[in-house]
């Protein structure tokens, strides 16, 4: 048995997995509200008396919501610090931490094709490197390079660096952007306060009916909604320039790491607009718009990830990896 975990700032998922190739059987897996909790070890004790008493385990893998430097985990949201060591001392088990990106990108090689929607076929080749990018509650990438056969995840803090305009209008959203923030990451612009931000854009500070009132966690779903249905021009604007902006990054991504096995698109929003990201040409024709190498990015595959649960799911098989048979 192997234990995965999935830790975010916000919520928490924690399961239990049977060995299986390729896919780890998820025999356990529950759900906490980050929180609710003052630790790591607070979670994993409510977790052992979820499973009736944690049994003995052949390794444990989590992917955290922050940077992983050495056997410590730091979460970026919140004054969390998850340590391997104390985890392994705690279990009798051998422990690894990732980047919660790090942790997703191991389950690209698993998915189904129904957990999947394909934006563009393109051209995979066997022996190349793959990306992921997810816009969540933060923007997270992942490069996964191919080692001896196999794809290794390689982690970064990309959501952080400088978000790069390419119009008027992007230059203008970045002098609001430094304004506000001191300097416009691309984590200001794609993410759930990033479309906050694009609405707050796009409305000039005048009023909106969508969100006036709404939550602020609430508020991204609420301006998507507002523009998929076409109830405010202004929301309609910021979709379509997060939508741009998206298809943008995903393009810069798949450059950088020479993505030729396939780009995959992650993270909760992707599954909220599935319907601007399908409708239209606006993410692909950002994607593509990478002159003087548009020939090289219309030939890598991207691909849609609709499975909500990738980060425990890639988390598991990263675990599966370093247990023996």
């Amino acid at each position: 048995m192997i234990l995965a975990g999935d830790v975010g700032g916000t919520k928490t998922l924690l399961g239990l997995f049977e060995r299986a190739q390729p896919r780890p059987l998820q025999r356990h897996l529950f759900r906490y509200a980050t929180t609710d909790f003052s630790s790591f070890s607070d979670q994993l004790t409510a977790f052992a008396r979820d499973v009736g008493g944690m049994p003995p385990l052949d390794a444990i893998a989590l992917g955290v919501a922050g940077p992983v430097v050495g056997r410590v985990a730091r979460l970026t949201n919140l004054p969390w610090v998850v340590d391997a060591d104390t985890i392994a001392a705690r279990t009798s088990a051998p422990v690894t931490l990732l980047n919660d990106l790090e942790a997703m990108a191991y389950s690209v090689e698993v998915l189904t094709p129904d957990e999947q929607v394909v934006l563009q076929a393109g051209d995979p080749k066997a022996d190349g490197n793959a990306a992921l990018v997810a816009a969540g509650t933060g923007l997270g990438e992942a490069a996964l390079h191919r080692i001896d056969g196999r794809l290794v995840a390689a982690p970064a803090e990309a959501g952080h660096a400088d978000f790069a305009a390419r119009s008027e209008r992007e230059w203008a959203l970045v002098r609001m952007l430094t304004g506000l923030y001191g300097r416009a990451t691309v984590e200001h612009v794609l993410s759930g306060p990033g479309l906050v931000n694009l609405h707050r854009f796009t409305h000039d500070g005048a009023g909106c009916p969508a969100v006036d009132g709404v939550a602020e966690h609430d508020r991204p779903a609420a301006v998507t909604t507002a523009a998929l249905e076409d109830r405010c021009p202004q929301c309609v604007e910021a979709l379509a320039m997060f939508v741009s902006a998206y298809g943008a990054e995903a393009g810069n991504l798949a450059l950088r790491t020479l993505a030729t096995a396939g780009l995959y698109v992650g993270g909760g929003i992707v599954r909220h607009i599935l319907p601007a990201l399908q409708r239209d040409d606006t993410f692909m024709r950002a994607f593509l718009n990478k002159a003087p190498m548009s020939s090289l990015v219309q030939r890598i595959p991207v691909k849609l990830i609709l499975n909500a649960e990738t980060g425990i799911l890639g988390a598991a098989v990263r675990a599966q990896s370093l247990t023996r048979g």
